[in-house]
């Protein structure tokens, strides 16, 4: 569960890449070109979520040029190739000076335990495997690459504003 309290208390938002920002499919054509489906409204949450202070960055373990250029058309900081993203994060936290109590980060599947388990405020896609449910302290309604980016974002952003929507959940 995810307190307005809570919210209002996230000062960096880290994501990991596929089945967050995706739905966790690739499509491979006969050349090998790797190609994922992403949801456009997540960039109006996240550029809603920086005009207000809050910092973005996306840890992805694969490394691939389409996170890339998702990353850089949303305008956010994104390293990859990360096998261990606990270190990442903690390693982000410092430069941007954030305490890792005050840093949310959304994952999906096993290898996000670890980043889970240093943050304030760990959150899983709805669609998120079973066995990370025990480490996060709030899953999405909606899946990875369906909206649940925008969802967060939104929370986060109503919480902070002040915009009198309930962000509880």
């Amino acid at each position: 569960m995810l307190t307005n309290q809570q919210l209002q208390q996230v000062q960096l938002v880290v994501f990991d890449f596929d089945g967050v920002f995706t739905n966790n499919t690739v499509l491979v054509s006969q050349q090998g070109v790797e190609s994922v489906q992403c949801w456009r409204s997540d960039g109006l949450g996240l550029s809603r979520l920086k005009q207000i202070g809050v910092h973005l960055y996306i840890v992805s373990t694969e490394e691939n040029p389409v996170v890339m250029v998702r990353a850089n058309k949303l305008k956010v900081p994104c390293v990859q190739g990360v096998a261990d993203k606990a270190l990442a994060i903690k390693t982000i936290c410092h430069e941007l000076s954030v305490n890792l109590k005050n840093t949310l980060f959304m994952g999906n599947d096993i290898n996000d335990i670890p980043a889970f388990q240093v943050v304030g405020f760990p959150v899983a896609v709805a669609d998120a495997y079973e066995e990370v449910d025990p480490y996060v302290l709030f899953k999405t309604k909606k899946p990875g690459g369906f909206g649940a980016v925008r969802e967060l974002c939104d929370m986060i952003y109503h919480a902070q504003t002040k915009t009198g929507l309930n962000a509880t959940c």
